[in-house]
């Protein structure tokens, strides 16, 4: 029987142009269901596939700090997540809810 090697699958192998960007984090929002730590790790798995260091430097940030920031370990503050996403070229758009009333 013959060993099968595995790797890690990294989705930032995969964003390899801003519409797919924007698509993967259009899709993160819409599953986060409030959960600010998973938008922040889209955020870091977009900023990985554009380089963190230039990320980094396009938000005003240290590449420590953007790390830091994006880990998911606590939500960075909203001001952060701003000029990370306008670093990554991409934009918030708001629309309303459908109301599950009639």
């Amino acid at each position: 029987m013959t060993k099968t090697n595995t790797t890690r699958y990294d989705v930032a192998e995969h964003l390899r142009n801003p519409e797919e960007m924007a698509a993967y984090l259009e899709a993160c929002l819409e599953e986060a269901n409030g959960d600010a730590a998973l938008i922040a790790k889209a955020l870091a798995d977009i900023a990985r596939a554009k380089g963190m260091s230039q990320v980094a430097s396009d938000a005003g940030l240290s590449r420590e700090s953007l790390y830091q920031a994006l880990s998911g370990e606590k939500s960075p503050n909203f001001d952060t997540i701003l000029r990370v996403i306008a670093a990554l070229g991409l934009k918030l758009h708001a629309e309303a809810a459908h109301s599950h009333t009639a």
